[in-house]
């Protein structure tokens, strides 16, 4: 059962997903918070497997309240999913450096929303290959270059390769295609560079290589 915490100060939007969720034999609603301090207590207290967070809220807002949830190590196997009614910009942005898996536009379809959670509680990214590319490409087109600085040293260069393919948006099978291995030697060459960089998870690791300098965005 993948248990989700809401986190949206509009009760008629938790009340709409929480019967969405609710409707469905693998997913629970643990616990609703209409601000970011409820947020990170109730974290604290449930330790939800994904946590739809909604970005603008009163007292604490999304984005801090993340960066709370990421920062504690008592929630490492906690997903947060930030909850955006704009689509891309700075705002998530800001969700992906505090720790967010990905996010959903509060408008998507009830079946991807549904698909979202789900991806979130595997630990994977929560994001589509163009929206990948997209998403990170226009992020570190922000960054000046001394953001950039942090070293990969610490990576086997099956490691460096893995995780440059994994930020264009290629998927563990993807990668496993390109490199002639197999899934399983895919996924473990992933895990070992997200445990290596201190990566919270897949969307980290993608921001970390480009931040990094080891992809560059395409036009």
């Amino acid at each position: 059962m993948i248990r989700v915490l809401l986190v949206d100060d509009q009760a008629l939007i938790r009340a709409g997903f929480r019967a969405l969720i609710e409707a469905e034999d693998d997913l629970s609603v643990v616990a609703e918070a209409a601000n970011g301090v409820e947020a990170v207590a109730l974290a604290a207290r449930h330790r939800p497997d994904v946590a739809l967070v909604d970005i603008q809220m009163p007292v604490l807002d999304g984005i801090e309240a993340t960066r709370r949830i990421a920062a504690d190590p008592s929630l490492a196997a906690t997903r947060v999913v930030i909850l955006t009614n704009y689509g891309i910009d700075e705002h998530v942005y800001a969700g992906l450096r505090a720790g967010a898996t990905g996010f959903l536009v509060k408008d998507t379809e009830p079946a991807d929303l549904l698909h979202g959670i789900r991806v979130a509680a595997r630990g994977d990214a929560l994001l589509s290959p163009a929206i990948t590319r997209r998403l990170i490409s226009e992020y570190t087109s922000r960054l000046p270059r001394a953001g950039r600085a942090a070293t990969l040293d610490v990576l086997t260069n099956r490691e460096r390769e893995v995780m440059a393919l994994a930020a264009r948006g290629l998927s563990n099978d993807d990668i496993a295609a390109r490199m002639v291995i197999s899934v399983a030697t895919a996924k473990t060459h992933v895990s070992r560079a997200m445990t290596k960089l201190h990566a919270r998870d897949r969307a980290q690791l993608v921001v970390l290589a480009y931040e990094t300098g080891l992809v560059t965005p395409t036009p």
